[in-house]
């Protein structure tokens, strides 16, 4: 039999609901398997497994006195990016200048994990301020090679059976292409369904709250927890949580599927074309390749003025007071930042929106539209956490994607396959993702 920490949250579920797995022996398994790889994983910034432990019980003793209905995730350890702020916990956002930093209340999101019953089960390993400088974690298939970044424990921490779920943020392509690069399912939802109150702020516009786990099920799930109902009453923005009953009931009619280039294609290796463009004949549909608008690839630029801009007004203090404490390459991008004129960053926020309403008519009609989620699999090294090139445009305009590790690349290493949706179209996005988690080209068992 397989120890516990190997199970999907769903799966966890099921066996506690029939009595057949209690929290403490998920918790003890999930222990044992971090004190086994975290020595050349390096997942954890912070964790402590008498708090663990002693949330697990909790959860056992609410299940026990009928009082965990209602509470989704009761029971289910979770992994939090070190940028979002736990009341027990430290958060230092990967960076000295916040050593043995202790807020006081949680992140909102971090509330409502605990509100359905998660197992907070530590601080997993950002990049420097959750830009591109790496923190000590490696890949869980090549210690080698990077796992991606910013949000990198995470996507580690779930890859090697750590924990079943975490969470992570996503300003370019901090979600996405860890995933890619660890082999799990990385969804950044529709940008603004997650709240980003108490987590480090680099890039308001751009900064979305993403989420890791080992099935397409678990991820809804998850960002279901994860969102605040109360916060989008009477909101006139397309923000809907997922749709888990269509998603327990399981895929049905195949979902209408297109593929996109885009403008940045040429940066994939040929491997990975060539394993995309293989992999989606395997399917049994018709795929309708589509062409976005040219204004579509201006998206890079537009995306770095305004993430440069915006991270340095919020890195002002990081910049002014810490100089020394802080990479040279994130001094040289808030430099850069620092030198954008209000002008020019207005003319970029213009663009982004002609872009976003460009990208959304495209991608309308489409369940979801399948797009490389990184040039290659992970590269060697830990200098640095690798290209977000793929993930840029859909970040910019702030739709829902998600990776899915359903191919091989170089070295026999895994690759996402990203799919992305318009705006508030998370349900039809996730519904065409567990149909493709299903059919997909390699098994995923």
């Amino acid at each position: 039999m397989n120890p516990p920490c190997e199970l999907t949250a769903g799966e966890a579920l099921r066996l506690m609901a029939d009595d057949r797995l209690d929290s403490e022996a998920l918790a003890v398994s999930c222990l044992e398997r971090i004190d086994r790889l975290e020595p050349a994983v390096g997942a954890w910034a912070h964790l402590s497994p008498e708090h663990l432990l002693a949330q697990a019980r909790q959860a056992d003793q609410r299940r026990r006195e009928g009082q965990a209905a209602g509470l989704v995730l009761n029971g289910i350890p979770v992994g939090v990016k070190d940028i979002f702020d736990t009341c027990d916990l430290p958060t230092e956002n990967g960076t000295s200048v916040d050593h043995g930093r202790q807020p006081a209340t949680d992140a909102r999101v971090v509330e409502l994990l605990r509100a359905a019953g998660a197992l907070i089960a530590g601080k997993t390993v950002t990049a420097e301020l959750a830009v591109y400088a790496p923190g000590k974690t490696t890949n869980p298939h090549d210690h080698s090679r990077t796992p991606g970044g910013s949000s990198s424990g995470s996507a580690a921490a779930v890859a090697c059976s750590m924990v079943p779920l975490a969470i992570g943020t996503q300003t370019n392509g901090s979600v996405i292409r860890p995933a890619s690069y660890c082999g799990v399912v990385g969804y950044k939802p529709t940008g603004g369904l997650l709240a980003r109150a108490g987590i480090l702020c680099q890039a308001p516009s751009l900064d979305q709250v993403g989420v890791f786990s080992r099935r397409v099920f678990d991820s809804a799930l998850l960002v279901s927890a994860l969102t605040d109902r109360s916060r989008l009453h009477g909101d006139t923005q397309p923000w809907s949580p997922p749709d888990l009953a269509r998603l327990h009931n399981g895929s049905a009619a195949p979902p209408r599927l297109a593929l996109a280039r885009t403008a940045v294609w040429p940066e994939a290796s040929k491997t990975t074309r060539e394993a995309i463009l293989t992999g989606i004949t395997t399917l049994g549909v018709d795929i309708e390749e589509i062409v976005l608008p040219d204004i579509a690839g201006r998206a890079v630029g537009c995306h770095r003025t305004i993430m440069l801009a915006e991270m340095a007004y919020h890195y002002w203090h990081f910049y002014d007071h810490h100089h020394l404490q802080i990479s040279p390459q994130l001094l040289a991008m808030i430099e850069e930042g620092q030198a954008i004129g209000l002008a020019i960053y207005l003319e970029a926020r213009e663009l982004a929106a002609e872009i976003t309403d460009a990208v959304e008519q495209a991608l309308a009609g489409f369940d979801g539209v399948l797009t490389p989620a990184t040039p290659t699999p992970a590269p060697r090294g830990l200098a640095s956490t690798g290209s977000p090139i793929f993930c840029t445009l859909w970040s910019l305009c702030g739709v829902p994607a998600l990776s899915l590790p359903l191919l091989t690349g170089e070295d026999d290493l895994p690759l996402g396959l990203q799919i992305v949706a318009p705006r508030g179209m998370d349900s039809r996005l996730l519904q065409a993702a567990q149909w493709l988690e299903e059919a997909g080209p390699t098994d995923q068992s």
